[in-house]
């Protein structure tokens, strides 16, 4: 089972990377402990990374304003979001195809095809599995909700071009290194079982956490 992120693990996870990596240890002395965090708001995580999606976070969160006042206040229940359709959605800042991925999130939950109340006792492969079946949330996608909603403490996000020029800078690649390159970085460091926190401060190395 996963490790989940606690000031504890992060404490420990700390320790262990500054010992087996030479290279994350300054950062890590830099940077304090990793602030990765879990919460519950599962469904609602996914409908706001859809919404994020290639924009600023201010235009996400003024976005995400427009979509909770159109619902009186609080954010919508799938059922709630399945009364609208594209064209609403669109009058709120939507993309077309975001408004098809929210609406097709909606349904997949009403028709019981994602539940969240399992995914606590799933392995991070099979909530891929599940979860890129929905339009609009590929792996990328998935990665960040496990690492920043759920809390695990063993993702490698190997897509992820922050990771990836992170590695090239840090680990001395002379192109941006694939994501085969960036798992076998992680093995030759003992990153696991902390690949999530090891991610974390690459990117604390180049300032640009995302911010989920």
């Amino acid at each position: 089972m996963s490790l989940i992120a606690s000031p504890k693990e992060l404490e420990k996870a700390a320790r262990h990377l500054a010992e087996v990596d030479g290279i994350l240890a300054p950062i890590i002395a830099e940077r304090g402990l990793c602030t990765i965090a879990p919460n519950k708001n599962y469904y609602q995580e996914l409908v706001d990374s859809i919404i994020s999606q290639q924009l600023s976070v201010h235009a996400a969160r003024a976005i995400e304003g427009r979509f909770r006042n159109f619902f009186g206040g609080h954010f919508p229940t799938a059922k709630e979001i399945l009364t609208t359709n594209v064209e609403t959605l669109r009058g709120l800042g939507f993309s077309r195809a975001k408004g098809a991925y929210v609406l097709d999130l909606a349904q997949h939950i009403v028709d019981g095809k994602v539940k969240f109340d399992h995914l606590d006792a799933l392995s991070n492969e099979a909530i891929i599995k599940e979860l890129v079946a929905v339009k609009g949330i590929g792996e990328w996608t998935v990665h960040m909700f496990l690492m920043f909603c759920m809390g695990r403490l063993d993702v490698l996000p190997v897509g992820d071009l922050g990771i990836r020029n992170g590695v090239r800078k840090l680990y001395n690649f002379k192109d941006v290194p694939t994501p085969q390159q960036v798992t076998e970085i992680a093995q030759k460091y003992n990153w696991q079982p902390y690949e999530s926190v090891a991610s974390w401060y690459i990117w604390q190395s180049l300032d640009n956490t995302p911010a989920l």
